[in-house]
């Protein structure tokens, strides 16, 4: 008998032992669903909060979770495994329990399934009910358990759990129901959270509330009875609110951000220089600079340190789901007419170059350069001015006739040297680039403004870390970018904006189809522009009126008074008109300079009619007359010719039609002019 028991004893243990074995073949055999889980890609802030995070390939939302708040964590393991830390995948007690309660309701009840085996079963996105599914889900959960430790696999949980629509995993669900990330979460908000996944679609807060209101206060119930959470904090969040309508996913910096997605795909979490109050702050400025302004019109901005190169703020349109304004265009890459804002890089060559000085005088008077006649934006001219007055009023025939005597195509060159690409609309570059006949990006104006406001020294923008910023290549000496931003700075500001707040210049596109105004103080350079995306010209829309007191508002988004301009450079010439040497008093090309050298320097002189004239007219011609100048000469009246390449000092024009005053003009062959206004009497 002793020897019966004996030999069950051992026949007892060697099934044990044989099943044992069995068991682990059957588990290490397993054919385990891949593990690697797709996140959408992330667009981080300088801070490192989210900008942007775009779904994966089926349109879910599922992201890396990151630090999750533990009162969630304990929550979730008080109420789903209470023993996930000491089982294998599989549960006995549990499943024991389970069955129990499905017995005694006649009905099933609870499945008794483990973290482990949920996660088995949404990595396979198998069935939840069926017999063979629940034993699929052990097997998948024990080998899991065997490959994988615990916080790998409540990892894959906090990714994958479904949390109705396409939510999936605990940071997709937090930013989309309440608008946080998960690191800290109220009661309530983390019992929803464990109630959610168990039946997303039934208990969806937004279309069941009283389902999921149900739901939570079972979980706060049982956090409550077994320790989690205090029954006065459980009573508590019971009172809170329930979230009724799903939040967007944050999508600052839109253009910038899916630009840097498309540009690098497979990263899943991309870092940015981008600062997201400023950033914030910039999007709600366009939007309000566009309220009120005609149809269709939109605005873009950019904002960056030139000191470190790091692009603080972009802002590609004023709405970029707003498909009336073309709002899907990134209007910081568009090449667009810069206007007048290439200005100040002619002055800087010229000053670089020692042709001139900020208290040079300069003839704004009607001239032709070759078959070119600059005209001013409002058709006036002012006479004898410093090229300060010249730069601040944004006179163009200054600013042609500098331009002619460095060269357009060394203004072309040191744009490229800045690091801005423009696109010409013919062949070679002619004296109309300097006054917008040219396209180029705001990104790539802001990059140039950059330089200027380095005192000439190129700085690359960048809104990706350690990316941008100063280069060993200068654009011009640092005395010509002082000189430059001290006339920029001089500017008036718009009504109502500090005075001395930045150096900065305006520009209004040919049939104001472009706003824009560019500026910087001794940190920060900004870009604004404003108008139409399809270029339909937005009458009356300036620069100065329009994209000024933006950029204004822009830096002062910043901080007043923000960074000072730097003092200028020790080879600087602080000296008035009177002071200069002899060469810088009057403005003379460098061939225009030879030619009267050569004559004796006599410039042609109105001999009639005399400035001031009150004249009678009634054929409506008048023989007009010249003194000295070379032959032959043009004439204008009111800035349009009426007299073309006549060889001879007198000649007959054609009155403007009508009383009143005339402005008249004659140009000798080499650009020296000579002006005076009549009255013709009726």
């Amino acid at each position: 008998m002793r020897r019966h028991g004996l030999f069950l004893l051992v026949l007892a243990l060697w099934l044990t032992a044989a099943g044992r074995d069995a068991l682990d073949d059957w588990i290490e055999r397993t054919d385990l669903p891949p593990l690697a889980v797709a996140t959408g890609a992330e667009v981080l802030a300088r801070d490192g909060s989210l900008l942007r995070a775009f779904p994966v390939a089926d349109g879910r939302w599922r992201l890396d979770p990151g630090p999750v708040d533990p009162g969630f964590v304990a929550m979730l393991l008080a109420y789903e495994d209470r023993r996930f830390y000491r089982h294998a995948g599989v549960d006995p007690l549990a499943m024991l329990r389970a069955a129990g309660q499905s017995l005694l309701a006649g009905r099933f009840v609870s499945g008794g399934s483990t973290l482990t085996m949920q996660v088995a079963r949404l990595l396979e996105e198998g069935p939840t009910g069926e017999i063979g599914g629940k034993l699929r889900q052990m097997r998948v959960a024990m080998a899991l358990e065997r490959r994988l430790g615990k916080a790998q696999i409540l990892d894959l949980y906090l990714r994958i759990a479904p949390y109705g629509g396409n939510l999936e995993g605990i940071r997709a669900a937090t930013l989309s129901w309440f608008g946080k990330e998960p690191r800290r979460l109220t009661p309530a908000q983390a019992a929803l959270m464990v109630a959610l996944p168990q039946s997303p679609t039934a208990r969806r807060p937004d279309r069941s509330p009283d389902a999921a209101w149900a739901a939570r206060n079972r979980v706060l119930a049982r956090a409550a009875a077994r320790g989690v959470l205090s029954r006065a904090e459980a009573d508590a969040a019971r009172d809170e609110a329930l979230p009724l309508a799903r939040r967007p996913f944050p999508a600052l910096a839109p253009h910038l951000t899916g630009a840097l997605h498309r540009a690098d795909p497979a990263a899943r979490r991309i870092a940015t220089t981008i600062d997201p109050a400023l950033q914030r702050a910039a999007e709600a400025l366009a939007r309000r600079a566009i309220r009120g302004q005609a149809e269709a019109v939109t605005a873009a901005l950019i904002f960056a340190d030139h000191r470190t190169g790091e692009v603080l703020a972009h802002v590609g349109a004023a709405d970029w789901t707003n498909d009336r304004q073309a709002g899907f265009i990134d209007m910081t890459a568009a090449l667009r007419s810069p206007g007048s804002t290439l200005k100040p890089f002619v002055y800087a060559l010229a000053f670089d170059d020692n042709l001139a000085h900020p208290e040079t005088l300069i003839e704004d008077r009607p001239v032709a350069l070759g078959r070119y006649a600059p005209q001013n934006f409002d058709r006036r001219f002012r006479g004898t001015v410093t090229l300060r007055q010249a730069l601040t009023a944004s006179l163009n025939i200054p600013a042609v006739r500098l331009a002619d005597a460095v060269g357009p195509a060394r203004l072309m060159a040191l744009l490229k040297r800045a690091g801005a690409g423009i696109r010409l609309p013919g062949g070679e570059p002619g004296l109309a680039v300097v006054l917008g006949g040219a396209g180029v990006s705001l990104g790539d104006l802001t990059q140039a403004y950059a330089g200027l406001a380095s005192l000439g020294q190129r700085v690359d923008l960048s809104p990706l870390p350690g990316q941008g910023g100063r280069r060993r290549q200068r654009l011009f000496g640092p005395v010509a970018a002082w000189q430059v931003g001290h006339m920029l700075a001089g500017i008036a500001p718009p009504e109502g904006a500090p005075p001395d707040r930045i150096a900065y210049k305006t520009g209004t596109s040919y049939g104001y189809r472009d706003a824009l105004a560019l500026g910087f103080d001794g940190r920060h350079v900004g870009a604004v522009w404003m108008g139409r995306a399809d270029g339909t010209p937005v009458p009356g829309a300036f620069g100065g009126d329009r994209a000024a007191p933006v950029l204004f508002e822009l830096f002062a988004r910043v901080g007043a008074p923000g960074t000072p301009l730097p003092p200028p450079p020790p080879a600087t010439l602080m000296l008035g008109n009177a002071q200069l040497p002899q060469p810088l008093r009057h403005f003379r090309a460098p061939d225009q300079a030879v030619a009267d050298a050569r004559t004796g320097g006599n410039a042609p002189q109105m001999a009639f009619p005399p400035d001031g004239a009150r004249i009678e007219a009634p054929s409506g011609r008048l023989v007009v007359k010249v003194r000295d100048g070379a032959p032959p000469y043009t004439w204008l009246a009111n800035g349009a010719p009426v007299a073309v390449a006549s060889p001879d000092p007198a000649t007959e024009i054609d009155l403007p039609p009508g009383a009143g005053f005339v402005d008249l003009a004659v140009i000798d062959a080499r650009g020296r002019s000579a002006a005076a206004q009549i009255t013709v009497l009726p």
